[in-house]
């Protein structure tokens, strides 16, 4: 778990701009030197901020998938630590949605021990908040 919201919010946001490059199949040289320019966009950015950018990110996901014809298409990464992996577009987009929860729990975490209500986390109750809002 990461000390502060700030972190945590920088490190969910290099996360999605990393695997949107992934899915995006672009090489690993380009992903990895764009990690220092995602991690600058992070810094003091307010909550505001922030939100502005996983709402790029979000478009860009959105763009992304809708011209991907094939969300069960093969694919390979290449980790330079870790390996490599035969798996697919949808395998990746899950690990991206599930690592967004991990650490939205963690905010919650973070917030409610200082003394802040917690939020609803679970993926229901945004479905719900949306359907509110129509």
């Amino acid at each position: 778990m990461f000390p502060s919201v700030a972190q945590t919010l920088g490190h969910m946001y290099l996360f999605e701009q990393l695997y949107m490059s992934v899915l995006a199949g672009e090489p690993n040289e380009n992903i990895f030197s764009k990690i220092p320019e995602w991690t600058e966009e992070t810094q003091g950015k307010t909550v505001d901020g922030m939100q502005r950018l996983f709402a790029g990110v979000t478009e860009q996901f959105r763009d992304l998938l809708r011209r991907t014809p094939e969300p069960d298409k093969a694919m390979t990464i290449e980790h330079p630590k870790y390996g490599r992996l035969d798996t697919h577009f949808s395998d990746i987009l899950h690990h991206v949605v599930n690592h967004g929860t991990y650490h939205r729990g963690n905010v919650t975490a973070i917030l409610k021990q200082q003394g802040y209500a917690g939020v609803p986390t679970d993926y229901l109750f945004y479905l719900m908040e949306c359907q509110e809002s129509r």
